[in-house]
């Protein structure tokens, strides 16, 4: 279908402005000031509303295959969707693992079938897979996942000698889960037997420390700049490792680049008190100072992007004591309100939220005609209403695991419609899924 926008307020590279937006077959073919009707275009009065592009999340953990009691491809990025989220770039610690070409791409001929969003997903490194990641075709893979901290499986990359052939040999962005496993594991058992088992979830930022961050932040950095890789460093927790990047060189330039994640914005340990186990996250929520200074390097450009690491359990999973709940959460249906939710307390612009959340992504990657407002480029738009408030229940909460950790919170803002490639597939809580999103591909 066409679609014509009017009189939106459109917020693309920096800038805000009102304009009319056509859309045709799956891109955006005009924009101006004005824009008369076209035959056969669906006009759609924006009139008070922002258009954004679409938001790219760059971590998500979906549980497709063998994990979806805790969530699907289909459930997930409906929840992106109606979220905004218009992309997504999947994790491969799932059962069985991403770590073979064949189990990568069952993924994509699964997400081809029932995904509401585009759609990318990593391959998964491990200590034994080097030379199947070379065989991957990086121009429609996102990158290659290391896990430089412990995770499902074998799936954690602790051999120095593996670590510098991934480095060193594989031509693609590598995306590190960065925490120093036995330092973590040392002070775990440190820590039990000095005061038992039965642990609240407050000891979480003291088990999963600064010190295990960085240690491993550092060692991943010293190996990029060792063999001039494309890395980046997924969800920032500390203060303490800001000091590893740059927002001294454009970002097109950046060889090494950072992600915050929503939860390390929002949530602080003083948290733990009220929702334990539900801001479980690996690396850990830790102290407002850590959140507040995350929150200057995002807007002075030292961290690059902004993402959820949306990674749902179940609330019997999560209601197991500390040391036994998984970690992770869900977080991408409220990404972009909890984000708007700081632009309404004035610390973070509109245009700011795009640049992270969509422009920057989409550059990091090298994500082809996708993350802006452009001729040309597809259409992945989202419209909101920044003065309708949001309420989140259990009724309109839309992941598979039936909660969040936002739940009875009100956001100022509300997502009224989402476009992915010109398809018009959330319209104010109704859903079109009678089209899929597409594969992402990936330029040199």
């Amino acid at each position: 279908m066409k679609y014509l926008i009017k009189n939106a307020t459109v917020v693309n590279e920096g800038e805000s402005g009102i304009y009319d937006v056509l859309i045709e077959n799956k891109i955006i073919s005009k924009i101006d000031r004005h824009i008369d009707s076209v035959a056969g275009a669906t006009e759609i009065n924006a009139e008070g509303l922002v258009l954004l592009p679409g938001a790219i999340d760059d971590q998500v953990h979906f549980r497709e295959p063998g994990l979806t009691h805790k969530g699907e491809i289909y459930t997930e990025a409906k929840a992106a969707v109606a979220g905004g989220v218009t992309s997504y770039m999947e994790m491969p610690n799932t059962n069985p693992q991403s770590t073979t070409v064949v189990e990568l791409e069952k993924k994509y001929q699964r997400a081809a079938v029932c995904s509401l969003a585009n759609y990318s997903f990593f391959m998964g490194g491990t200590n034994h897979n080097l030379e199947e990641t070379l065989k991957v075709d990086y121009s429609k893979v996102c990158g290659l996942k290391i896990f430089m901290g412990s995770s499902t499986g074998d799936m954690l990359v602790d051999h120095q000698e593996v670590l510098e052939g991934f480095f060193s040999k594989v031509n693609a962005l590598i995306a590190t889960h960065c925490e120093f496993d036995p330092l973590v594991k040392e002070t775990q058992k440190r820590i039990v037997e000095q005061y038992g088992e039965d642990l609240p979830a407050y000891f979480h930022p003291i088990i999963r420390s600064e010190e295990a961050c960085y240690k491993s932040s550092s060692m991943a950095v010293d190996l990029a700049k060792k063999y001039n890789t494309r890395l980046h460093i997924l969800h920032i927790s500390t203060a303490k490792e800001l000091a590893l990047f740059s927002n001294k060189i454009p970002l097109k330039e950046k060889r090494i680049t950072a992600e915050a994640c929503i939860h390390h914005l929002w949530f602080s340990d003083e948290d733990y008190k009220t929702k334990g186990n539900f801001i479980k996250w690996n690396p850990s929520v830790k102290t407002a100072f850590d959140r507040e200074k995350i929150f200057e390097a995002v807007l002075n450009d030292t961290i690059d992007v902004i993402a959820t690491d949306h990674a749902p359990h179940t609330l019997d999973e999560k209601n197991l004591p500390y040391l036994q709940a998984p970690s992770g959460g869900p977080l991408v249906q409220h990404s972009i309100l909890a984000m708007l939710d700081f632009y309404h307390a004035k610390k973070i612009s509109i245009e700011k939220v795009v640049q992270k959340m969509s422009h920057n992504v989409a550059d990091l990657f090298r994500i082809q005609n996708r993350g802006y407002i452009r001729e040309g480029y597809f259409a992945d738009l989202v419209l909101v209403n920044l003065h309708k408030p949001t309420t989140v229940t259990k009724q309109n909460i839309l992941y598979k695991c039936g909660w969040s950790p936002f739940e009875g919170h009100t956001f100022k803002s509300s997502i009224e419609k989402t476009f992915v490639n010109g398809h018009l597939v959330y319209n104010n809580g109704v859903f079109d899924e009678s089209e899929f999103g597409s594969r992402l591909t990936f330029g040199a």
